[in-house]
C-alpha cells in the first residue's frame, strides 16, 4: 500500500514541481522500508503487563501524530497539491477587473475550477484520500467564490452609485437653467442616460436601473412643467428690452413696434383666457417655441452659457457706437472739408 501511494507521478513536460513530488516520494519509500517507529524488543520475552503498556505507548504515539502512517503521509503531500490548485484558482479570478456581470464571474470561475481540479487529478497521491482532498478542495474553491461575489457586489453598487449621482447632479443643474432649452435639457437627459447604462455593470445594475428610470422620469416631468412658464417669463422680458432699445437706443422704429405687438399679445392673451396655460396649447406658442428653441441652443451654440459675454459684448458695441461713431460723424458734417473751392469761388480775389 505504501509502495501505490508512493509511486512517480507522470512528468513528461518535465514540470519542476513534479520532480521535486517524485523525489520526495522517492525518499519516503527508501524510510518506509528501512525503517519504523516502534519496534517490538529484540530477544526479550515481554509478559502481559508489558505488552500492554507497549501497546498503549503505541496508541499514544498514533494520536498525537508522531508515527507517520500511509495517510498522513498521503494527507501532507496532498495538503501541498491542494493548495497549489487553489492558488491557480484565485490567480484566475484576480485577473478580472471588477466589477463584473455576473454570467461572466460565473464563466470564469467555471473555467477556473475545471482548471483547478484538472492540476489535482494529475498530481494527488492515492485513491482513498484523493476523494477527501478534492472535497476540501471544492470547499475551499466555493468559499473563495463566495468571497468574489461579495467583493463583485460592492463594487458594482459603489460604481452604479457614483454614477446615480453624478446623473441626479446633471439633472438638477438642468432644471435651473438661466435660459430654458428643451433641446438642451433632452441632450443631457439621453448623454446620461447612456453614459450609466454603459457604465453601470454588475449585480446592482438592475436595482440602480429601477432608480434611474424613476429620477430620470421625474426630472423629466418638473422641467416640461416650469419649461412653459419660464419661457413665457423670458419673453415678456425680452419684449419690454426690445422695447427700450428700438426706442432710445438703436431708435429703431419697427424694432419698437414688433416688440410692443409681442408684449401686447404675450399680456392680451393671458387676460383674455385667464391664465398662461391656455397659451401653451395654441399653434403660435409652439411656434414661438420652436424659434426660441434654434436660437437658445444648437450644436454650435449654447446660449445659455454664452448669453452674459455676448449680452456684454453687445453693451460695449452699444456703448461704442453711441459716443464714438456718431461724435465723428457728427465732427465731419460741422467742419466739412472741401479740395479746390477756391475754384468754386465767384468772389473777385482784392489786391
Amino acid at each position: 500500500m505504501v509502495n501505490e501511494a508512493l509511486q512517480r507521478v507522470p512528468n513528461d513536460n518535465g514540470n519542476k514541481y513534479i520532480d521535486e513530488v517524485n523525489q520526495i516520494r522517492d525518499s519516503l519509500a527508501i524510510m518506509g522500508n528501512n525503517s519504523t517507529a516502534f519496534s517490538l524488543p529484540q530477544g526479550k520475552t515481554l509478559n502481559g503487563k508489558e505488552f500492554v503498556s507497549f501497546l498503549q505507548q503505541i496508541l499514544e504515539a498514533l494520536n498525537k501524530g508522531e508515527i507517520p502512517s500511509t495517510g498522513s503521509l498521503v494527507e501532507i503531500f496532498n495538503k501541498a497539491i491542494l493548495e497549489r490548485c487553489l492558488k491557480v484558482y484565485k490567480e484566475k479570478l484576480e485577473g478580472l477587473r471588477l466589477p463584473v456581470p455576473v454570467e461572466k464571474l460565473q464563466q470564469i470561475h467555471e473555467v477556473a475550477n475545471g482548471e483547478a481540479k484538472l492540476l489535482f487529478d494529475k498530481q494527488h497521491f492515492g485513491k482513498h484520500h484523493a476523494v477527501q482532498s478534492i472535497l476540501k478542495l471544492e470547499d475551499e474553491i466555493t468559499k473563495v467564490y463566495k468571497n468574489f461575489l461579495l467583493a463583485n457586489e460592492y463594487q458594482s453598487s459603489k460604481l452604479c452609485e457614483a454614477r446615480f449621482s453624478e446623473c441626479e447632479d446633471q439633472m438638477d443643474h438642468l432644471q435651473v437653467l438661466k435660459l430654458p432649452s428643451m433641446a438642451k435639457f433632452n441632450a443631457g437627459f439621453f448623454y446620461c442616460n447612456r453614459t450609466f447604462v454603459m457604465e453601470c455593470v454588475g449585480p446592482a445594475k438592475e436595482r440602480y436601473d429601477h432608480r434611474m428610470s424613476k429620477m430620470l422620469l421625474k426630472s423629466r416631468a418638473l422641467f416640461i412643467k416650469e419649461y412653459n412658464n419660464k419661457l413665457f417669463n423670458w419673453l415678456v422680458t425680452f419684449a419690454l428690452v426690445m422695447v427700450v432699445l428700438g426706442r432710445f437706443v438703436i431708435k429703431f422704429f419697427l424694432l419698437e413696434i414688433a416688440a410692443w405687438v409681442m408684449f401686447i399679445f404675450l399680456e392680451t392673451y393671458t387676460r383674455m383666457f385667464w391664465s398662461a396655460e391656455s397659451l401653451y396649447y395654441n399653434p403660435a406658442w409652439h411656434i414661438i417655441v420652436s424659434s426660441w428653441e434654434t436660437i437658445v441652443y444648437s450644436p454650435l451654440l449654447d446660449l445659455d452659457r454664452w448669453a452674459i459675454p455676448i449680452a456684454l459684448l453687445l453693451l460695449f458695441w452699444l456703448f461704442y457706437w453711441r459716443c464714438f461713431a456718431r461724435r465723428k460723424r457728427g465732427s465731419r458734417s460741422v467742419l466739412p472739408l472741401y479740395k479746390n473751392s477756391h475754384k468754386n469761388s465767384s468772389r473777385p480775389r482784392s489786391d
